[in-house]
Formats: structure tokens, C-alpha cells, sequence
């Protein structure tokens, strides 16, 4: 969980001072400063994977 963007990611790497996160589902990767990742609860993760679902199933591109 990135607490500065609000987003659910995977942890895709490292690069620099910077942890590389990819939205669940996939999507375009972001960096965040390890400080302000966390583990994402449960609900986090479920919130995100039903978003993901949603969006696919109205065929938005994700």
C-alpha cells in the first residue's frame, strides 16, 4: 500500500532509492520511497482485486 498515492500495488523492484509498484491487475508502474509503503490489509487487497474485476468486465482499458 502506497499511503502517498492511496494505491494497492505489487512490488515489481528496486531502482535507486525507490520501490517499483505495479497496480494489481496490472498497469503502468509507479516508484514510491520505501517510508511510505506499507503491507495492505486484507480489505485493501479485496478492494482492489473488485475494482480490477469491475473494470474488466465493463472492458475499460486497465
Amino acid at each position: 500500500m502506497d499511503t502517498h498515492t492511496g494505491k494497492v500495488g505489487i512490488v515489481m523492484g528496486h531502482e535507486g532509492p525507490y520501490v517499483q509498484l505495479r497496480p494489481y491487475g496490472g498497469g503502468r508502474e509507479w516508484d514510491a520511497e520505501p517510508g511510505v509503503l506499507r503491507s495492505a490489509t486484507a480489505a485493501e487487497r479485496l478492494s482492489a482485486a473488485t475494482a480490477y474485476a469491475n473494470a474488466r468486465s465493463r472492458g475499460e482499458a486497465l
